[in-house]
């Protein structure tokens, strides 16, 4: 604490925050990790790890010409969202099966439709409500006869397993605020195990990556253009996106970026389907130093609500997952760069990739009714819970974790009744 203290009041008299991180060179070191120069200055380091590259394969037939269409989903929907902030969600045609959204709550068949109210010009969320319900007033029924937009969604969705190590399947991991890729280190020696190819990057300002002292650097857009680049230098035709909570939100612009490449996302106490906005009210608006001197204090305070239990296991933990360590200017920045409009309810609802939500249910910041909604937003959606763990549910329970994460990975829809072939023709002689 003392040494909190005196830095931050040498902060305070020289005018720049301490433990200033310098720009690094893009190399790749002999212990398995790559700087990449995401922009002139900009360095990240990543963790890219996974099988030997194998042979180059024969030529073959693309996948839609192969006569294989186990998997394909018809994603037919559309989206009206009205002028009195009312948003209506139809899935149109034949609704997905009850095998596909089995992990909604355990509710079997989804509705026809979805009506939801959107948080409203004065800043107030709305709650989740029932379609066709009936309890809406009839002024409210006249002004929703004039949607302010409407969004048609008619694909189809090829979702295959990915078993073993395939060549075309490579999986992100994204870590959220104050955390480095260091919390998936469970993760990516069971991956790598098992032969995937893993991905996982630190976050400007995080780990070992560079800490530019602007804090323009660490707005939602700066950090996710980072993603969008180290995606593009290690997609392959299959990709899995995996974040944890601020995490999330890269995983979620990256699918709606790139809907043909990301193959399914996973979402580890990510929170509700909002729009990101960053709250004046909040101690990370207090100045460089003062946090500085409040480290110790914030780091308690993070072991508190991110752990279920605070004992010498989860202290370990957190020291060895290099979580809650950035300097208090990157902190403040990343808290106060937080605004991200376009990623309300209608942003989630377009998503047509398969989605696993894992939620610790311990965890203080991220209640379990804002990924329930998540859940009741998106097209395919599994919710799982895990009783024992919290916000860091991958550090608490890292079996547990990986083994949710692996069966979603090895998940495969049924053939729908139109993909199976069709009977032999009988002769005409043998019809009667």
């Amino acid at each position: 604490m003392l040494t909190g203290v005196t830095d931050g009041i040498f902060c305070c008299l020289l005018g720049a925050p301490p433990n200033a991180v310098g720009p690094l060179e893009s190399v790749e070191s002999s212990d398995g990790y790559t700087f990449v120069e995401v922009k002139p200055g900009r360095v990240l380091r990543v963790k890219h790890a996974g099988p030997a590259p194998a042979p180059t394969p024969p030529p073959s037939l693309p996948d839609t010409a192969q006569g294989d269409r186990s998997g394909l989903v018809h994603c037919q929907r559309r989206i009206t969202v009205y002028r009195n902030g009312r948003l209506l969600v139809e899935n149109l045609g034949r609704s997905p099966r009850a095998d596909l959204l089995h992990g909604q709550n355990g509710s079997g068949e989804p509705p026809a439709s979805l009506e939801v109210e959107l948080a409203d010009a004065a800043g107030n969320d709305g709650h989740s409500g029932t379609g066709n319900s009936g309890s809406g007033s009839a002024g409210r029924r006249r002004r929703a006869r004039r949607p302010k937009r409407t969004i048609h969604i008619d694909c189809e969705k090829r979702i295959t397993s990915c078993k073993g190590a395939q060549a075309d399947v490579v999986l992100f991991f994204i870590h959220g605020v104050g955390g480095s890729l260091a919390i998936w280190k469970e993760q990516l020696d069971f991956f790598v195990r098992l032969g995937y190819e893993v991905v996982a990057p630190d976050l400007a300002g995080h780990g070992a990556s560079s800490a530019p002292q602007v804090a323009a650097a660490y707005t939602f857009y700066a950090l996710a253009e980072d993603m969008r680049a180290i995606f593009k230098r290690y997609a392959k035709k299959r990709n899995v996106l995996i974040g944890h909570s601020y995490g999330v939100s890269f995983c979620t612009f990256l699918a709606h970026e790139y809907p043909d490449l990301v193959h399914k996302v996973i979402m580890i106490n990510g929170g509700g389907p909002t729009a990101l906005e960053p709250s004046f009210c909040s101690i990370f608006n207090m100045p460089t130093c003062v946090l500085h001197c409040l480290s110790p204090c914030l780091a308690w305070s993070f072991l508190k609500a991110g752990f279920a239990r605070q004992g010498a296991k989860e202290k370990q933990l957190l020291k060895e997952g290099n979580a809650f360590n950035v300097s208090s200017f990157v902190l403040r920045a990343m808290m106060s760069g937080q605004y991200w409009p376009e990623g309300d309810e209608v942003y989630h609802a377009e998503l047509t990739v398969p989605v696993l939500l894992v939620h610790g249910m311990h965890d203080k910041f991220v209640p379990v009714e804002e990924d329930q909604r998540m859940a009741e937003i998106l097209l395919l959606a599994f919710l799982k819970l895990i009783d024992e763990g919290s916000h860091m549910v991958m550090l608490e329970c890292p079996e547990t974790v990986n083994t949710l994460l692996h069966e979603f990975l090895l998940w495969e829809p049924e053939p729908s009744p139109k993909a199976l072939p069709a009977p032999p023709p009988v002769p005409p002689e043998e019809k009667k």
